[in-house]
């Protein structure tokens, strides 16, 4: 079969509106040469539309036009290497979809640990940031949370009590190997968010051995939050103020 029999073949496969790069595609080293040849052909004939270098979308057709993947697909190229998860979305666009903002920002950041990851073109625009720990999905939706408490006093628009209400919540949905994990990963983070976190898992009673926070804190250190006991019970065991 030719080459670009085969991608075309491929790419028919694909659901409208996937996203999908070269590695996704079954192509020999031998035939790269032909296969780049053959995905520009397509994309003269808006067969599919590229994103950015080597990363490419097949267009949803209905009878309004085309329609472009929505933001999770567009991102999920970025986000993944081989079908591992390398980096997430943070932000004020991660704490908009966390509840804890009513801001939607023009770009977004992406977390990472090894790879800076930016993005800029006529569909989605986004900066690098260097994520505290490697980057899995094991853990990604804990450094989001993690996120949140990093960078509470920054975040735009934010209503404390209904926040530490949300990310308590959240926090307390976690089993205890979750919970351990997030822990672990906490570590990582700056004194204050180390700080919030033991404070938020002390007031939900977690059953977790909140030892290893609290002996890796300042004992002389204060951390403002500006928020009171009547918002958090707990804070002065934290030293938060």
């Amino acid at each position: 079969m030719g080459v670009t029999k085969n991608i075309q073949i491929q790419i028919n496969k694909l659901a409208d509106g996937t996203t999908f790069k070269y590695e996704q595609l079954d192509i020999e080293p031998q035939n790269y040469l032909a296969a780049a040849k053959a995905i520009e052909r397509l994309i003269a004939r808006n067969v599919i539309k590229r994103i950015s270098t080597g990363i490419f979308y097949k267009p949803k057709k209905t009878v309004f036009g085309e329609l472009k993947p929505n933001e999770e697909e567009i991102l999920r190229p970025f986000l993944f290497e081989k079908d591992k998860r390398i980096a997430y979305v943070t932000g004020t666009s991660l704490y908009n979809r966390l509840g804890l903002t009513t801001q939607v920002p023009k770009s977004i950041k992406i977390a990472s640990r090894n790879k800076r990851i930016a993005i800029s073109n006529d569909i989605i625009k986004a900066s690098p940031v260097k994520s505290y720990v490697d980057v899995s999905d094991k853990n990604f939706y804990l450094l989001e949370l993690l996120d949140a408490l990093k960078d509470f006093k920054k975040i735009p628009d934010l209503d404390k009590d209904s926040a530490i209400k949300i990310l308590s919540g959240k926090i307390k949905k976690l089993n205890s190997t979750e919970t351990k994990l997030l822990i672990e990963c906490g570590l990582a983070y700056p004194p204050r968010a180390r700080a919030f976190l033991g404070a938020i898992l002390e007031n939900i009673q977690t059953e977790s051995d909140l030892t290893s926070l609290k002996s890796s804190l300042n004992p002389f250190s204060k951390y403002d939050f500006s928020i009171d006991k009547k918002q958090l019970p707990t804070i002065e065991n934290w030293n938060i103020i």
